[in-house]
């Protein structure tokens, strides 16, 4: 949304955002592959509480338990003219549960990877991943890169051992790029600004505290 739109605007805009993303999280949230299996009541409309430069930070109520989302859109994704919904990044706090720091990335797309077969070298192999190839999805900041894992049209940190040190680069670092290719071999980057990540962060932390 251009930044010359009325805050009122922005923040409107947001919220419906913020609706839909967490309408999509809870949906995930039941089939992400993890140990958790509890069922909890339904989540009430997100509420805005703060903008920190490119991020917002939102809460909502799950029962008698409070959760707290850091949430963004993609600055840039590439390439501009292939259809697909909208992308979305966001950290989840759930106190309740022991949650911190949960990376979660809806790409707007079934997400397709490679199988353990892609790494055979025939000639017909060759031929399919040029024409229509699948690499493994990945979150890059800097240097520093993570293994993702797709679940329909959404990530996880492969390596849930490794969503602190995630967060951690996305504090200093300048710029997130998610890289995945849809099951039919097109290729999105997506690129989000980390302008306010750290204080959007640390207010959801500070309101969702614990765990």
């Amino acid at each position: 949304m251009p930044f010359a739109a009325p805050l009122a605007a922005r923040a409107a805009a947001l919220a419906l955002s913020a609706s839909l993303v967490f309408a999509a999280g809870a949906a995930l949230a039941e089939t992400k592959p993890a140990d958790k299996s509890k069922t909890e009541a339904p989540a009430a409309k997100p509420e805005l509480v703060g903008s920190y430069g490119d991020w917002s930070v939102f809460h909502s109520q799950s029962g008698k338990n409070k959760v707290c989302y850091t949430l963004a859109q993609p600055k840039s994704r590439d390439p501009e003219d292939l259809k697909r919904d909208p992308g979305y990044a966001f950290i989840s706090e759930r106190p309740s549960e022991g949650v911190h720091n949960e990376v979660s990335l809806i790409m707007g797309f079934d997400v397709g990877a490679p199988s353990a077969d892609d790494s055979g070298d025939s000639k017909d192999k060759k031929k399919d991943k040029k024409k229509n190839e699948l690499v493994a999805p990945t979150a890059v900041i800097g240097d520093s890169s993570f293994d993702l894992l797709p679940k329909g049209a959404n990530l996880w940190v492969k390596n849930a051992a490794q969503e602190s040190a995630l967060v951690a680069e996305m504090r200093k670092g300048k710029a997130l790029v998610v890289k995945a290719t849809s099951k039919k071999g097109n290729l999105t980057t997506d690129t989000y600004s980390l302008s306010g990540f750290a204080q959007a962060i640390d207010r959801a932390l500070k309101d969702c505290p614990g765990g």
